[in-house]
């Protein structure tokens, strides 16, 4: 994981994504997908540029089955934006670091 990044798990995600101040985007992802390697450091460039506004999560879904079956994420890498502990967008697949920003300004 990156240095501004965080880990959550099926233990932490409610108090770290529904009992969080501030948005959180959520990477459900695993080590064997490579497009959910190639995104992050996409990941890692939007969490020290949104540091003060944003807080950025990584969930591997290997290891953590209830919150991804939780969320019907069935592909990944699956990006959700949570604002006020809720879902308001999801992105499925990888994308460029324009059009993720692009995603997260439409709803913050």
């Amino acid at each position: 994981m990156g240095a501004h990044t965080i880990t959550i798990t099926d233990d932490t995600f409610d108090e770290e994504v529904k009992g969080s101040s501030e948005p959180v985007l959520v990477d459900f992802w695993a080590e064997w997908c490579g497009p959910c390697r190639m995104i992050a450091p996409v990941l890692e460039e939007i969490a020290v540029a949104r540091k003060d506004t944003l807080k950025v999560a990584k969930l591997n879904i290997d290891d953590n089955l209830a919150i991804t079956t939780r969320f019907d994420v069935q592909s990944i890498p699956t990006l959700i934006l949570f604002k006020d502990g809720e879902p308001v967008a999801r992105v499925v697949g990888a994308r460029g670091r324009a059009a993720l920003e692009e995603e997260i300004d439409r709803h913050v």
